[in-house]
């Protein structure tokens, strides 16, 4: 069944397309981090969306999705994650290094010039199950646990979900609350000046033409991709099964020619799977699959 494009006027904050282009104005990130960490957020004007980070061209990259300092120099990534994951703390802690590797300049050795920073996913599940709107963690002591360490980095996953209104500001559960249903109805039954600012900025960004052709052009993308990777998977799965029916009948002595023949395959392509077999007896049918027909990028 082909996937059905939802209409940008439809989508809520939860849409990472949506959240990013709201974002993307300064002012309404500031609203958000000052709703979030309770205080007044005075952000740089710069601010930037997907924000990529990579320690080297081998490494792993990771597109953040919005990222800004503010007047104190400290820098904040806030991601919307609507999909439950099992390696959000982990992953957290890789964006911890890869913002890191970024806030510090080349040469510098003064490890206490490196920013504060905050590390905020805002979730539509519970990180811990414990029903609390924001998890907040800072790294401490375990001997003495009174003491924090004094590294700046504070890591925040909040919950559209919570349950805990007493622990919490009443404008942070009408943000969570908005997040998930980003509508006229809902924005008009809260009171926060906040909140009506970043409603605006939806409604702008929703009727945007500009905004509409990259929201269409970004879900063709997607589709493509995800057309791409079926079709190299498919490939994949039936190569992996000719490499196992190779694999079965030289085991059985049955020769590469007569395999060929009963697979309709060319005798060359045959010889080359039986001659990688032969090589790596104990590699698996994956492993082999990989040593046959390499990446472009291995």
């Amino acid at each position: 069944m082909k996937q059905q494009l939802v209409p940008l006027t439809q989508l809520n904050l939860t849409n990472r397309f949506l959240f990013d282009e709201v974002m993307d104005d300064a002012q309404t990130h500031q609203d958000v981090l000052s709703i979030i960490l309770g205080r007044d957020i005075p952000l740089l004007e710069q601010n930037i969306s997907e924000k990529e980070h990579r320690i080297s061209p081998l490494a792993r990259s990771v597109r953040m999705d919005v990222f800004a300092i503010d007047e104190n120099d400290t820098a904040y990534n806030t991601e919307m994650q609507p999909k439950k994951r099992n390696d959000l703390q982990k992953r957290s802690r890789y964006y911890q290094s890869l913002m890191d590797t970024s806030l510090l300049e080349p040469g510098i050795t003064d490890y206490n010039l490196l920013k504060d920073s905050y590390i905020i996913l805002i979730m539509t599940s519970d990180l811990l199950g414990l029903d609390k709107y924001v998890y907040t963690f800072k790294a401490q002591c375990q001997e003495a646990q009174e003491y924090l360490l004094e590294d700046g980095a504070t890591r925040i996953f909040l919950n559209t979900k919570g349950k805990n209104r007493d622990e919490v500001s009443e404008e942070l559960v009408d943000f969570l609350r908005y997040v998930e249903n980003s509508t006229d109805g809902t924005a008009a039954s809260i009171a926060s000046e906040r909140i009506q600012r970043i409603h605006k900025r939806v409604c702008k960004v929703r009727t945007n033409e500009q905004v509409g052709v990259r929201y269409m052009q970004a879900w063709e993308e997607r589709i493509y991709d995800k057309e791409e990777a079926r079709e190299e998977g498919l490939a994949e799965g039936a190569c992996i099964r000719t490499i196992s029916l190779v694999k079965r009948n030289l085991s059985k002595g049955v020769s590469v020619s007569d395999i060929a023949q009963f697979m309709g395959e060319a005798e060359d392509s045959i010889e080359k799977i039986a001659d990688t077999i032969r090589r790596h007896p104990e590699a698996d049918e994956a492993e082999l699959y990989r040593l046959i027909y390499p990446s472009e990028e291995e």
